[in-house]
């Protein structure tokens, strides 16, 4: 059989393929239903735990057990989304009401992970069962799952906006969603007070549910952008830490700033970042008054202790701790949820009319349901009265029929041909039965103790307990008031059982004033050894030890620690180093590579010059380069803040030989590989912009090129090749150059 090759456009089928993978990672992974406010994963577990049993009077089951058997059945996208899913929904710390109750080590605040999942166990709390798996058989719609082997919900039953209650957080493709958890009783105070006004305001909602309650607590600070979040929903909510000041009881004890509350972005490794940022501020000495700290968390709560000098400032330091740390931190809002099939972002409104929409048709499916049953309770029941009441004449059929078809169809029917009466006078009256078939069914199944008295006075009872109900169901189903106040007493129910007080405090804080005070500068000495390595000695340091410093190092620059250092490399290069990124050490550290705090490369370049950056401004730099090209150029032309800028510019296959201050030297002399010297007045090099090439200091013989200038009065007597060369006794260049050059 021929293939059949089909010819499509590539990029056509890219978008097609990315936008089929996209919208099933948002709608099949990331993103919650706004229905039941669970993502598949989530649904999936709870759902197969409740296919276990494991509710929350039962033992515990293994984790692995239940990962394995989600998997199988639900979830074919591996163990670990699984077990990080069971996870969480275990952790207090993270969920406002969590829904597994998990046994073993499930992690802590702190970020310590949980337990490999064969070392765990777990089963459902009873929020979970209430609240979310309860009537699962009577409300929601059941599809098929991967293999079309099971049947699981669409959804879960759940009678509170979980969306709200637990928040969500998820990233997909192009999208994220981020809610936050909020407190379970004013969550149902304001559902019940919409479904009384669904007209009401986010003024008036925010009467019943002020804001976000996280697990963590901490303080809401402000309180005055949480109606635009509701209104919008998206925004964001700014979190601090809450602490408390404990004073010493005696005079030998420290003052101590207690952290017993922290924001819930910090949930973590942030608890631990926080710490070494606290240790960093007291060693860079932003934060004098704190002598030590430590972290004493346990299961009971988080306290993070700081102890403080006598006569702290507490103040001061609650500002910096919130400007400085992550005791302050933002929560980004975005309420994106899976709404009617499609991915949208939600305001409180909107959220609350998904959830009631959802628990009118679970009411109106469960109600059916219940008073489906009623109704075929009341015929069988109607079924059993009457036929006590003939129960001669049922009694002659049975006797009477050859098998349960005959008997049945004579129940039903008053089909009496197959019927052999033993006692004349009963087949006129059985010709008049019209049981029906559930009624037959239930007579031809009735045992003979059901015609005792009492039996019979029990069947009228529930008969008018049946009567009761189905006009009760009719009600509910027939009057949206009624729906409604029985939806009402549910949520009470619910919260009169599993309601916590509220954690987070909401509050207009304003924004944290802090005004850190400018260090003030000290003398450093900058040194720089002939591998590159560089460091800051301090002033006291460098001259006790002033003589093996200065030939041991390269580079030797007294420097405030408020400046920054300056190189001049031979490839025309400027490279500024903060003093405050070189590390301040002792004689013996090895310091740090300059080429790892600058842009410098030390296999390309080679350093020339080095001098402080408040040294540039008022001199003149004398530029020399491999083609005796020279010029003298502003120091201002680097004064710059930019990390590295081009010194000069420089032709192809030219260098530079020489970067070095003016400092009003009257004569310079040149130096060429060919033994060559050239004598002038510094007058003559004209200052020129970084930017030009100079001009020609001296000529080149072929193959020749400038090795080295000097000044005359810093260097009148050079040693060259063995041999003493007096500069000074040179004769000085004229403009014209005759005579000038001498050869060594």
């Amino acid at each position: 059989m021929a293939e059949k090759i089909i010819t499509t456009e590539f990029s056509e089928e890219m978008q097609r393929s990315y936008l089929n993978y996209s919208m099933s990672v948002i709608t099949a992974r990331a993103i919650p239903d706004a229905r039941d406010g669970l993502k598949p994963v989530q649904r999936r577990v709870l759902y197969d735990m409740s296919e276990l049993r494991l509710g929350h009077d039962k033992p515990h089951r293994k984790s692995a057990r239940i990962v394995g058997d989600t998997m199988g059945k639900y979830h074919p996208h591996g163990d670990s989304s699984i077990y990080e899913t069971l996870v969480v929904l275990s952790q207090s710390f993270k969920k406002g009401m969590p829904l597994v109750d998990g046994h073993g080590n499930f992690g802590s605040i702190e970020g310590d992970g949980a337990a490999a999942m064969r070392y765990t166990e777990a089963r459902l709390e009873k929020f979970a069962e209430e609240v979310y798996l309860k009537d699962l058989d009577k409300t929601v719609r059941f599809v098929s799952n991967y293999d079309e082997s099971e049947k699981e919900p669409e959804v879960l039953p759940v009678r509170v906006p979980n969306l709200l209650i637990n928040g969500a957080d998820g990233i997909a493709v192009g999208m994220s969603t981020s809610i936050p958890p909020h407190n379970l009783g004013e969550v149902v105070d304001l559902v019940e007070a919409y479904i009384d006004n669904p007209k009401m305001t986010v003024e008036e909602m925010m009467e019943r549910m002020p804001g976000p309650d996280f697990p963590t607590g901490a303080i809401i600070a402000n309180k005055k952008d949480l109606r635009e979040i509701y209104e919008t929903g998206t925004g964001k909510i700014r979190l601090r830490g809450k602490m408390e000041v404990e004073l010493g009881k005696r005079r030998s004890d420290k003052d101590k700033l207690i952290i017993s509350e922290i924001p819930y972005t910090m949930i973590g490794a942030g608890i631990n970042k926080f710490l070494v940022d606290v240790a960093e501020l007291v060693e860079s000495r932003k934060l004098p008054d704190v002598v030590d700290i430590s972290n004493q968390s346990s299961k009971e709560g988080i306290r993070i202790v700081l102890e403080l000098k006598k006569d702290a400032d507490i103040d001061r330091i609650k500002s910096i701790l919130y400007k400085k740390t992550k005791l302050e931190d933002t929560f980004g809002v975005n309420m994106l949820a899976i709404a009617h099939g499609r991915p949208e972002t939600l305001n409180l409104r909107g959220i609350l009319n998904n959830y009631l929409e959802f628990q009118y048709e679970n009411a109106r499916r469960k109600y059916q349901a219940l008073l489906d049953r009623e109704l075929e309770r009341r015929e069988v029941r109607e079924g059993l009265m009457k036929a006590c009441d003939v129960i001669d004449l049922i009694i002659a059929i049975l006797r009477g029929s050859r098998n349960l078809k005959d008997a049945k169809a004579c129940l039903m029917n008053g089909d009496t041909s197959r019927i052999q009466f033993k006692t004349q006078g009963f087949e006129e009256d059985a010709r008049q039965l019209h049981f029906t078939e559930r009624q037959a069914s239930a007579i031809l199944e009735m045992r003979l103790y059901k015609l005792i008295g009492l039996e019979i006075l029990a069947l009228e009872k529930e008969y008018k307990e049946c009567l009761k109900k189905i006009a009760q169901y009719e009600k509910i189903l027939g009057s949206r008031r009624a729906m409604d106040k029985v939806i009402k007493e549910d949520l009470e129910q619910i919260k009169a059982e599993f309601a916590l007080p509220r954690r987070t405090r909401i509050e207009d804080g304003g924004e944290i004033v802090y005004v850190e005070a400018p260090e003030k500068a000290q003398e450093l000495v900058f040194v720089m050894d002939r591998f590159g390595y560089c460091k800051n000695l301090d002033n006291g340091l460098y001259e006790k030890n002033r003589d093996s410093v200065d030939n041991e190092y390269r580079f030797v620059l007294r420097c405030m620690s408020d400046d920054r250092v300056c190189i001049f490399t031979d490839r025309g290069n400027l490279h500024q180093v903060k003093m405050q990124d070189i590390p301040t050490g002792k004689l013996k550290d090895k310091g740090v590579p300059v080429d790892n705090i600058s842009k410098f490369d030390g296999s390309r370049e080679e350093i020339l010059y080095l001098t402080r950056a408040s040294a540039l401004a008022g001199e003149n730099f004398l530029f020399a380069t491999r083609q005796a090209q020279v010029k003298l150029v502003p120091g201002e032309e680097f004064v710059t803040n930019n990390r590295t800028v081009a010194s000069t510019r420089l032709a192809e296959e030219d260098a530079l030989v020489c970067v070095k201050p003016a400092g009003g030297e009257p004569e310079v002399v040149l130096q060429t590989s060919g033994d060559m010297f050239l004598r002038f007045a510094t007058e003559e090099i004209p200052v020129m912009k970084k930017n030009s090439r100079g001009v020609r200091g001296m000529k080149l013989a072929e193959g020749e090129f400038l090795e080295q200038v000097y000044y005359v009065q810093q260097e009148p007597v050079i040693r060259y090749k063995e041999k003493e060369v007096h500069l000074n006794r040179m004769k000085t260049a004229k403009r014209d150059g005759k005579g000038s050059k001498i050869r060594v």
